[in-house]
């Protein structure tokens, strides 16, 4: 009963630092490579707050995410250098 507990709270404690270091990097996890200029701009609390609770629950979505926009915007990359 206890490696289920400790294996809920590592998920959770790994997705709530992984909310905290990608942070400043979230709108490549939903926008694309571009910030949205017209967006709603919230406090920098509440922003980091949302970010680490949405990442906390869902963040091996959120990794494969990240890495299929690396993926778009290294083919991007790679078409503009031809």
């Amino acid at each position: 009963m206890m490696d289920e507990y400790a294996f809920i709270g590592l998920y959770l404690f790994f997705g709530a630092c992984f909310g905290f270091l990608t942070y400043s990097q979230r709108h490549l996890f939903s926008e694309g490579p571009r910030k949205a200029i017209d967006s709603d701009q919230t406090s920098l609390l509440e922003g980091r707050i949302f970010w680490v609770m949405v990442c906390t629950f869902l963040w091996p979505i959120m990794a494969i995410t990240r890495i299929n926009t690396a993926w778009v915007l290294f083919k991007r990359k790679k078409q503009s250098k031809k």
